[in-house]
């Protein structure tokens, strides 16, 4: 018989890694919310000085958590915190939690990542390759196990731009197991050396790893009940527990806030390409679901079969463009403007990245030395010429991710969707075909302006806000109209000498 989502995770104990992560934190509080989950193991990363229970308690005043303590004020006692490092052997888990771990679990959502791009290739492997492999050896020993997630990547083999539900083997220059061995076997500083040639065709380290580790998944798994969750890149949430809630600033919630700020002015994009985002309180609905589903189906099957992958993205039939993106967002520089802006809100798009130096040398690099220079006469310490590099580099490093459009296979997902009970389908929505992506970059904003910005949309705020956008705005179009009649006077000039 089947008892639904809620039902499923009722009286079930939960092992999450990456807990304190952003979307950590949304499948924690969507857990303690929603289901009557009797307890989440949370695997934190000790710091010193600071007792692993004190990060838990710190939630207490994070605003994701503020919905479900007005209803379930001694909820967050029912997370536990395990000390524990990707880093380190055997997870840095000591033997008794181990114990505890191996009799009391049922499901395990493994999210702990390095999402850095440019990551060092032997942290990489050693946060995404090996914890995998060794949370697959924990979770053999786990004697109530009905369910185990790994949250990988869609873009785990973007290699290839058509990218299935399925594994992808072949696309790796040598098998996880080899990588392993070579980590073991040579010191950090070689394995980061010869980078080049193990990641090949792929565009960084982070998507590299996440292949590696599906390629551990699927060598050393067994029968374990488990499957793979593909989200792709991953924004502020929608609808739940709060409207655009969001506490970082990865991927395009940067350009959001930096074009925004009248910082960001210019980056390489490719228009006309398509952007994977999808909302983060969807991404825990998948999460949630794959892991119903795959208990369900394991107990059906009863036999060992190859994981299953849901991939989650945006619909074909919803698709929208980076351009379109880009416009929506710098659109409410006039609606909602931040209370703090460098200069008024543009962004320049540009599609050749051999012409990007040229126009970010003028839009970005030489505004930064002239701001910092006023800085410096009034006593403070220049930040936006070493800002502008960074940003300069990420851009770089999202290059391929901006230029190119990938097409993913979500029929796994779609499957997932129809499976799902109407009950389900309400408190579990993740219907990216019927996403209004107006509104949701509506909400994206706000949560941009209150919980990045830290600028509450009050009127005060927001009249003080389209204030100084207004003056902005006359001194930009004043500084581009002089800035054209100059250029035009010097080209004019120039032909009357050539005449």
């Amino acid at each position: 018989m089947d008892i639904g989502i809620q039902g499923f995770f009722k009286n079930k104990t939960v092992f999450l890694t990456g807990c304190t992560g952003f979307l950590g934190k949304v499948v924690t509080e969507k857990l303690l919310r929603t289901t009557e989950v009797t307890r989440i193991y949370s695997l934190i990363r000790p710091k010193r000085g600071v007792p692993i229970k004190e990060r838990i308690i710190t939630w207490e005043k994070d605003p994701v958590f503020e919905v479900l303590l007005r209803t379930k004020p001694d909820a967050l006692q029912r997370v536990c915190p395990i000390a524990g490092d990707c880093l380190e052997p055997d997870l840095g888990i000591s033997e008794h939690d181990r114990r505890i771990l191996a009799a009391e679990v049922h499901v395990v959502i493994h999210g702990a990542a390095t999402v850095r791009f440019d990551e060092a290739l032997h942290l990489a492997v050693a946060i995404n390759v090996r914890a995998t492999r060794l949370m697959l050896q924990l979770a053999k020993q786990m004697t109530n196990l009905v369910s185990y997630v790994h949250v990988s990547t869609a873009y785990s083999n973007c290699v290839i731009n058509d990218i299935a539900e399925r594994f992808y083997p072949e696309h790796l220059n040598c098998g996880s197991d080899n990588i392993l061995a070579l980590g073991d076997l040579v010191s950090n500083e070689l394995l980061d050396k010869i980078t080049p040639a193990l990641v090949g065709s792929f565009p960084n380290t982070y998507t590299y790893t996440k292949a590696l580790a599906e390629d551990v998944i699927l060598r050393e798994a067994g029968n374990l009940p488990l499957c793979i969750f593909r989200p792709a890149i991953i924004m502020s949430t929608y609808k739940e527990p709060l409207n655009g809630w969001v506490d970082n600033l990865f991927g395009p919630m940067a350009l959001c806030f930096g074009g925004a700020r009248g910082i960001m002015r210019v980056t390489t994009v490719d228009c006309d390409a398509k952007i994977g985002v999808v909302p983060a309180d969807y991404c825990v609905n998948v999460a949630l679901a794959c892991a119903w589903r795959t208990a369900e189906k394991s107990v059906k099957n009863g036999k060992v079969m190859k994981p299953p992958i849901y991939a989650f993205a945006p619909s074909e039939n919803n698709l929208i463009s980076n351009g379109r993106f880009i416009n929506t967002s710098v659109k409410y520089r006039d609606i909602i403007p931040l209370t703090k802006m460098l200069w008024y809100p543009f962004v320049l798009c540009i599609s050749k990245s051999s012409l990007f130096p040229l126009a970010a040398f003028f839009l970005h690099t030489l505004p930064g030395y002239f701001f910092d220079m006023l800085l410096r006469l009034k006593g403070r310490k220049p930040i936006l010429v070493n800002l502008y590099r960074k940003i300069h580099k990420n851009i770089a490093v999202l290059g391929p991710f901006s230029s190119t459009t990938w097409n993913f296979d979500t029929s796994n997902t779609k499957e997932l969707r129809q499976a799902m009970s109407k009950e389900d389908l309400k408190l579990f929505d993740f219907d990216m075909e019927r996403l209004d992506w107006d509104d949701y970059f509506k909400v994206a904003m706000y949560g941009v302006r209150l919980y990045i910005g830290k600028e509450q949309p009050t009127a005060d705020s927001i009249a003080k806000g389209l204030k100084l956008g207004k003056r902005l705005k006359v001194i930009h179009y004043a500084f581009v109209s002089s800035l054209i009649s100059v250029t035009g006077y010097v080209l004019w000039s120039l032909a009357k000498l050539l005449v």
